[in-house]
């Protein structure tokens, strides 16, 4: 009995003593973590299990030796990290034969890691595993598995490391060699080519290098790191990074946040040199304002229902009928401004309760007069009385921002980039007619030496001859877009656009799509058809001879279970005129952050398509200073695959009442 007493008593303490030290865990603290030089969550070039939250996005910024590298990173969900980079590599050639110009410069290269955590962390670490360059040449190819265990403002990591984290001198054999043969060897670079994923090598070599580091939190602006090295500084193959031969197995580092967004870092790694990292990472749920309703001026002789027009339009919401009913009243509403459904439900609730309303409110919600959400029925509308309706009436608005087009390693330089004041106006004709147009201004670029012609330009030119647009982004004020779109829902869930116009940079044209939307639903189909130009390179009215007509078919599903995410697969003639499909992933948030990926496959051969076989990529949206950030990421510009970037769908307008998350 005593003896049982005993055990208890043990169990009980040290459970209490993992609770006390669990409870001040920095564990995945998004202001206790920063990103490594490669941009994943780490310690200084090791990676941890550690991940920010989901909808945490960041810029790293890295100056070392012999590399310097830019990466865009994001957390589509909490227990996944994925990352694109370029990067400059100063004691390689673009080329290993010096036959032109641009062969004299720096090596240019792009990637793509990826990370997910398997556990996390409790009374045992936390467990991820990770991809360095998941899909690039193989300059930086890694895999990995760490741990992470924390304890107060001590966070320690260990693991082993595949590829370019193998450079130990004290190796393990590969635990996956057990398993298969195929583990035993790995090939050099990417044997598949740049841009494509390399299966048969992750994971696989003769040995693994054991790899650990500890982060101590002196506060909570300073972070110190000591981490044992295991880059592979012996590669001798053409493919593979030049460096100094290391003077240590361990590399020190400190990292300065100047707040939660910004931290400066510098390492000495490998006893050999310095280097630099400027860090920006953001929370949109602690970033991006909280909306604050406004209430209208009104005075006495307003009724309630003028008082709750004032107050929904006071904050951006068009009230178009009112029906009041026995118990209910009925709002007819059209708005672009609020992606967020629950946020409109806040200010209807608000507005009304201002207004002196207290029946229940029936929503009915237009977007450019389509019928985007309802809770309105016939049996309503017949038992009800209109008591407002608003008369149709044009209007304008107009915004004018700063924003920045970056175009990364290009053959004639690292980094070229264009701050434009853009303009984008659009003129309501009617309820469901608009004109939109977009007008940029170069304030400050670097694109006058874009000079070296894309490489391969097979079936036709539609996107590869970017440069020649790009050169006279600085000759005045451009038009980006000019167009009339018009929607209309004929029928109960069919939704059609008919669009004419400059459609984007590159082409002009006019089409049509049609979408079959049910409110209830989680899935929706159409198609797209567009008759287009290639416009000329002035960004004027005129036009090169190239001309399509494309036709495409969409599916959509929006997946609300644990996983929640949008699918979207499309098959059929693309600009270049080359046939074939994409499928594309994607995570949306209410706030107007969107990550996604997306590959497309069409009949151009590999041969034909060269580096990279197929088009693929991501994309992201960050709403930050007005949409400042908006880039899709591709391993390689190519024409196969390439679609008319539209100022809106009819899917993406319709979808926003319909919370993901």
């Amino acid at each position: 009995m005593i003896a049982g007493c005993e055990s208890l008593i043990r169990k009980l303490y040290f459970k209490t003593i993992l609770f006390f030290f669990s409870g001040m865990l920095y564990a995945d603290n998004f202001d206790f973590n920063i990103y490594n030089n490669h941009g994943s969550v780490g310690i200084i070039n090791a990676p941890s299990a550690r991940f920010y939250e989901e909808g945490v996005h960041g810029l790293t910024i890295y100056d070392g030796t012999p590399d310097q590298k830019i990466t865009l990173s994001s957390n589509p969900y909490d227990w996944l990290e994925a990352s694109f980079f370029y990067t400059n590599v100063q004691n390689k050639r673009y080329c290993p034969q010096l036959e032109y110009d641009f062969c004299k410069q720096d090596l240019k290269d792009k990637g793509f890691n990826l990370k997910l955590r398997l556990k996390e962390e409790g009374y045992f670490p936390a467990i991820a595993v990770g991809f360095y360059d998941f899909a690039g040449t193989g300059l930086y190819s890694s895999e990995y598995i760490v741990g992470s265990y924390g304890i107060k403002n001590i966070d320690m990591h260990f693991g082993i490391g595949w590829g370019q984290l193998n450079g130990s001198d004290q190796k393990l054999n590969n635990p996956f060699g057990y398993i298969s043969d195929r583990f035993n060897s790995r090939s050099i670079g990417n044997k598949s080519g740049g841009g494509q994923f390399d299966i048969n090598k992750y994971f696989s070599s003769k040995t693994v290098s054991p790899f650990f580091g500890i982060t101590y939190s002196l506060n909570k602006k300073i972070l110190l790191k000591f981490e044992k090295d295991t880059i592979n500084t012996k590669g001798t193959d053409s493919q593979q990074l030049i460096y100094d031969e290391r003077s240590s197995d361990y590399s020190l580092g400190l990292d300065y946040s100047f707040n939660s967004n910004f931290t400066l870092g510098a390492s000495f790694e490998r006893g050999n040199y310095f280097s630099l990292k400027f860090v920006y990472k953001n929370n949109p749920k602690k970033s991006i304002k909280k909306y604050e309703y406004q209430k209208a001026e009104t005075n006495n002789q307003d009724t309630k229902y003028t008082k709750l027009v004032k107050n929904l339009e006071n904050n951006g919401i068009g009230v178009t009928k009112i029906n009041e009913g026995v118990r209910s009243i009925g709002l007819e509403l059209t708005q672009f401004v609020h992606k967020d459904f629950r946020l409109i439900e806040q200010i209807i609730e608000e507005a009304s309760s201002d207004a002196g309303i207290t029946k229940d409110i029936k929503k009915d919600i237009k977007i450019a007069n389509l019928e985007a959400y309802s809770e309105i029925d016939d049996d309503f509308l017949r038992q009800s009385k209109l008591i407002y309706e608003r008369q149709t009436s044009s209007g304008f608005d107009s915004k004018t921002r700063l924003k920045f087009r970056p175009f990364l390693a290009s053959r004639e330089e690292f980094f070229k980039g264009a701050f434009l004041i853009e303009n984008d106006a659009e003129y309501v004709i009617r309820e469901n007619l608009f004109f939109n147009s977009n007008l940029k201004y170069s304030v400050a670029d670097n694109f006058d030496d874009l000079r070296f012609a894309p490489v391969d330009t097979f079936p036709a030119q539609v996107r590869s001859d970017v440069k020649k647009y790009l050169r006279n982004i600085n000759k005045g004020i451009l038009i980006g877009r000019a167009q009339f779109d018009y929607h209309i829902t004929p029928k109960k869930n069919h939704h059609i656009q008919l669009t004419a116009g400059i459609l984007e940079d590159m082409f002009s044209g006019y089409g049509m799509e049609y979408l079959y939307f049910k409110q209830n639903s989680n899935f929706a189909y159409g198609f797209e058809l567009f008759d287009v130009k290639k416009r000329d390179y002035e960004w004027g009215f005129g036009h090169l001879d190239y001309k399509n007509t494309t036709f495409t078919s969409n599916f959509y599903y929006r997946n609300y279970g644990s996983i929640p995410f949008d699918m979207k697969i499309s098959a059929g003639e693309y600009l270049a005129g080359d046939i074939g499909g994409t499928i594309e992933f994607s995570r949306s948030f209410s706030n107007g952050v969107q990550f996604g990926v997306f590959a497309t496959f069409t009949d151009v051969s590999r041969e034909d398509f060269g580096e990279g076989s197929f088009d693929k990529g991501l994309f992201f949206n960050i709403p930050i200073y007005g949409d400042l950030i908006s880039y899709t990421w591709r391993p390689l510009t190519k024409d196969p695959g390439a679609k008319l970037n539209r100022n809106h769908n009819l899917h993406d307008l319709l979808v926003r009442f319909k919370p993901i998350n």
